[in-house]
């Protein structure tokens, strides 16, 4: 048996692979003002042939638990009926193809209101729809504007968000759900002392910075059911180095591992194990596998499973890092945006059974 093909059973709920699509923002949301962020056609033909293709458990795209925590005007959210009836159709999409449907709910920070990858990226300006950020210190991303720093009774307001829009998830058919934590949004940024700058309960100490997240958690544990599980994303390091003398005490692998002790104690049950995101001057040393070895760090310091992600494109790859216990699922990202039935053509490759729809069976072939 091929160790990427074998189920994963996660508290009561068991996948039926470790082969995962990754969370990947499309930037092609419908709607305009309150009725913003409502997943189209779009989005359910891009999900769900993800999970024709054999995909184990796809996780939806980063999706906004209040307006301002939205990337772009076009991203997914995740606060109104409009918006949980769309994505229930999404689900009932996945799991008709034997696939596990999973979301991620996020708040972008300091780097929300952009005009998104697809519209260059760029800060919008109010006259273009943008829209105020937040973050834990008024310390800009690079090139963004100076975001206003949350108080305590809005700190709550958004823990009471992440938890509304948990139990959105729920009523629209997720399994579940991941928290994000990385990449320098909002979770991220309270994480970080090169993002961190505060004086009160949630900056300074590692206890009062990790604050947030665990709050975060919490909430979305305590409406969350029991026997399904809950996701952390994280960056696992900054990639700062002690060149630059404001970028010394950036975010590094212990952290994480001390992280994820208390995220496991939380009622986490897989930690989806990214890299960078915080600042645009990180030197990242890109190459395959590159951020395996944050996953395997975790894993053998907790026993907490992990999810490996990042340049990770070839079967045997993906089946190397599994058989080395230095991951328990492999999430690709743009691997399946290239390659949709990817998880077919793995199987075929490790000698694992294909689980290709009813539908193509007959033209395909059992050898396919």
């Amino acid at each position: 048996m091929s160790a990427l093909f074998e189920p994963i059973t996660l508290r009561e709920l068991t996948i039926p692979n470790r082969v995962w699509m990754a969370p990947m923002c499309m930037y092609s949301a419908a709607g305009e003002g309150p009725e913003t962020g409502v997943a189209t056609d779009f989005h359910l033909t891009h999900l769900a042939s993800r999970a024709a293709g054999g995909t184990g458990l796809v996780i939806v795209e980063a999706t906004a638990v209040l307006p301002g925590g939205r990337i772009s005007p076009q991203d997914l959210g995740l606060w109104n009926d409009r918006q949980q009836q769309a994505l229930t159709r999404v689900t009932e999409a996945i799991r008709s193809y034997g696939s596990v449907p999973a979301i991620q709910l996020a708040h972008a920070g300091r780097k929300a209101s952009t005009a998104g990858r697809r519209g260059g990226g760029a800060p919008l300006e109010p006259d273009a729809g943008g829209w105020r950020t937040v973050g834990p210190s008024p310390l800009a991303f690079e090139g963004y504007p100076e975001p206003d720093a949350l108080s305590t009774t809005e700190i709550a307001e958004i823990v009471q968000a992440f938890a509304d829009a948990a139990r959105r998830a729920l009523a629209a058919g997720f399994q579940a759900v991941e928290v994000h934590g990385a990449h320098g949004y909002l979770v991220h940024s309270f994480l970080s002392p090169a993002a961190n700058h505060r004086t009160d309960e949630y900056g300074g100490s590692f206890e009062n910075r990790i604050r947030f997240a665990l709050e975060v958690v919490a909430a979305v544990r305590a409406v969350w059911p029991a026997e399904l599980p809950v996701l952390f994303r994280t960056s696992a390091t900054d990639w700062l180095t002690e060149d630059a003398e404001e970028e010394r005490d950036g975010w590094t692998g212990e952290d994480t591992v001390r992280l994820a002790k208390e995220l496991q104690a939380a009622g986490v049950d897989l930690l989806d194990v990214s890299t960078g995101g915080l600042t645009a001057g990180a030197r990242i040393p890109v190459a395959p596998d590159y951020q395996v070895p944050f996953a395997a760090q975790v894993r053998a310091a907790t026993g907490l499973p992990t999810g490996a992600v990042g340049l990770i494109t070839q079967p045997e790859q993906a089946e190397a890092i599994l058989a080395a216990g230095q991951a328990d699922v492999i999430l690709l990202g743009r691997e399946l945006l290239r390659t949709p039935y990817w998880p077919q053509y793995a199987a075929r490759t490790l000698g694992a059974e294909r689980r290709w729809p009813v539908q193509y069976r007959a033209v395909v072939g059992a050898d396919a």
